[in-house]
């Protein structure tokens, strides 16, 4: 169930408190791990503010929806002319655009766009590639969308962007180093699944990724929420035990993520995930851990049960 390497437009496969009768509890622990600041080249129209009142760059990794803005009505114009001088098509307007960022001669055009990551409909971050290339914004822009297309994004957050970067929108900076581009449909169906009760268990499989990228607060910039988005994607063991869970009548009723004992040099989280009896009331929890020293998280130790110390 890895993510591939290089293709942005491939996505990793895999999976807040949100309401229902059993929601997922959510605790963090520490700051985000310090980032590689934002390249100035690469960030050129930051808020101009004290450096005093800056927030220092952390690492982001978070699920949302990516879609590209006219940053002033110069752009939104020239994109309008360019469209005239293509040829007449009977085409949407997104195919249209679509198609116009992925023309080599309209490379101008997409720097000057603003490409915003919505979160649950929230705009909540503006991206700016760390290295120049913007080829993954261009193809996370699809021609044919669909409510459950999502994108993987892996950066630092820099400092809030000046009301010039999109027309107002003062929201944080984020330079990305990757993007992964999927749907919820074809990385649920990726999941490796049981001879019987197939339907099933997709459906448990659903319910834990929605559990954990509907978080009311999941930015992805807290290391409780890039554990949790690391294992959504990354890790299908927790789909499986869930699915198990659920066969056994018990409800997933906390997701919580603790300091490991284990942190030393290396910033490591464990993620807790308990499961309540719906006859018994017994809880019984299960825990793996993620390191998030760094940006891109890693599995530090496979599910296994967790004992109360």
């Amino acid at each position: 169930m890895e993510a591939p390497a290089a293709e942005p437009s491939a996505g990793p496969p895999s999976t807040g408190e949100v309401s229902s009768p059993s929601p997922a509890h959510w605790s963090s622990s520490g700051r985000a791990a310090a980032a590689q600041a934002p390249d100035p080249v690469a960030c050129p129209m930051c808020a101009s503010v004290h450096p005093a009142v800056q927030d220092p760059p952390s690492c982001v990794y978070v699920i949302g929806h990516i879609e590209p803005r006219f940053p002033l009505l110069s752009i939104e114009k020239e994109v309008r002319q360019a469209v005239a001088r293509a040829s007449a098509t009977k085409e949407t307007d997104r195919e249209v655009m679509a198609r116009l960022l992925r023309e080599p001669a309209n490379k101008y055009l997409v720097r000057r766009l603003c490409w915003v990551l919505s979160v649950q409909g929230v705009e909540t971050y503006i991206l700016f590639p760390r290295d120049g290339d913007y080829q993954p914004l261009v193809d996370a822009y699809r021609a044919d969308p669909h409510p459950g297309d999502l994108e993987l994004v892996i950066g630092a957050r820099g400092p809030i962007a000046s009301a010039e970067v999109c027309n107002g929108l003062l929201v944080p900076i984020v330079i990305f180093d990757q993007i992964y581009a999927f749907d919820r449909v074809a990385l649920l169906q990726s999941i490796p699944k049981p001879k019987e009760g197939g339907e099933k268990f997709l459906k448990a499989c659903a319910e834990v990724f929605d559990r954990i990228t509907l978080q009311i607060d999941n930015s992805g910039a807290t290391d409780a929420h890039r554990a949790c988005n690391y294992l959504s994607v990354r890790y299908e063991r927790i789909y499986s035990l869930a699915a198990e869970q659920f066969n056994n009548n018990a409800s997933l009723t906390a997701v919580e993520v603790l300091p490991s004992p284990l942190s030393g040099t290396r910033k490591i989280v464990d993620v807790v995930f308990s499961f309540t009896d719906r006859t018994t009331d017994v809880v019984s929890r299960f825990f793996t851990r993620v390191d998030v020293t760094e940006c891109f998280p890693f599995l530090v130790t496979k599910m296994s049960p967790y004992y109360h110390r």
